[in-house]
């Protein structure tokens, strides 16, 4: 069978791992090359291996570049493949270094006819989609409120982080524009978009330059209330602590939700004290519910199908305005509105 969509992929780094394995699961996907500036990451991939990413878009003509880079190369990354007139590019978040840059690029895209689709996969965890689902069938009546705990566990100690993804330390921006932006955009999923927030963020680790706890409080339609609790330091009761990094609750009129570290969801209804497994636990080994392959199986189903395809950047501008808010309320102890 032919494979009609050319995938290139720039960046061969901890992560990236996840985006191969899941491009190689598809049928109708072909990887074509991987890019990375040291070449002999990007030759332990199994694919034709460049250290120039021109040159790979020249020599291989991608329908679609995913890019699997840290924000500081966004920009020139995405310059690059619209000036070699790809047309389709995957960019890992957090998307650019600011929102003028993740604009610019935005601007540039749509000047070339370029689609930009963020790599924000938290909302394609089958336990998100799960829980989608029971809201729209009213499983547990009108919703008040949500509360999801960030507790992975992996930021303690002089070598935290070191291991895996030694940036993180260095980065003046930490919880929220690495981590909690995955639930700034799944909230936005689940709960339609915020009106403000009210955050209160904190250092617990000094060897880290960036905040690594903290509360945010959101404002959702309706009258909403959504709570992220984060504290990376911390950790919760599960086999694979990144499975789902925490355990959340979203109540409602008629009973309320529970997702668990297993990735298991139980519905208990109101006045009950018994609770029906709605969704079995997890067992995937990789990460986080096989979300990253569910994300991509996504896009390329879009462009073969011409489907609607969740994530564009010029959609997903909108968690980068609500980052800087949860910020600027850390900064001025208020509540801040977003327009």
């Amino acid at each position: 069978m032919t494979k009609s969509i050319k995938v290139a992929c720039v960046g061969a780094g901890y992560f990236s791992k996840f985006h191969y394995e899941s491009w190689a699961r598809m049928d109708d996907v072909q990887v074509v090359g991987s890019c990375n500036r040291d070449i002999s990451k990007a030759q332990a991939t199994g694919y034709a291996a460049y250290d120039d990413l021109s040159k790979m878009l020249s020599d291989t003509n991608p329908n679609l570049l995913d890019i699997i880079l840290p924000p500081v190369a966004h920009a020139q990354t995405i310059k690059t493949a619209i000036a070699q007139g790809v047309k389709t590019i995957i960019c890992q978040k957090p998307f650019c270094q600011d929102i003028q840059e993740a604009k610019s690029m935005i601007a540039l895209a749509d000047e070339a006819g370029t689609r930009i689709v963020v790599h924000e996969n938290f909302r394609f965890q089958p336990w998100y989609r799960q829980i989608k689902k029971a809201l729209s069938e009213n499983a547990i009546g009108e919703v008040q409120q949500l509360t999801f705990r960030l507790r992975p566990g992996d930021g303690q100690g002089m070598d935290a982080y070191l291991d895996r993804q030694p940036y993180f330390r260095e980065m003046k921006r930490f919880l929220i524009h690495e981590t909690a932006v995955h639930w700034v955009d799944t909230f936005r999923f689940l709960l339609g978009e915020p009106t403000a927030v009210y955050a209160d963020l904190r250092k617990v680790n000094p060897v880290i330059a960036g905040e690594d706890a903290g509360y945010v409080i959101f404002d959702h339609p309706n009258g909403v209330r959504a709570i992220f609790d984060g504290n990376r330091n911390l950790d919760h009761a599960a086999d694979n602590l990144r499975r789902t990094m925490g355990e959340a609750l979203i109540e409602g009129s008629k009973g309320s939700l529970a997702l668990r570290g297993d990735g298991s969801i139980s519905l208990r209804k109101f006045a009950q004290t018994e609770e029906a497994e709605i969704l079995a636990a997890d067992t995937w080994d990789g990460f986080g519910g096989d979300c990253v392959h569910h994300l991509q199986s996504h896009v390329i189903s879009g462009l073969i199908h011409g489907s609607d395809i969740e994530n564009e950047a010029k959609d997903y501008i909108r968690v980068i305005e609500i980052e800087n808010a949860i910020y600027s309320s850390a900064e001025t102890g208020q509540k801040t509105a977003l327009d």
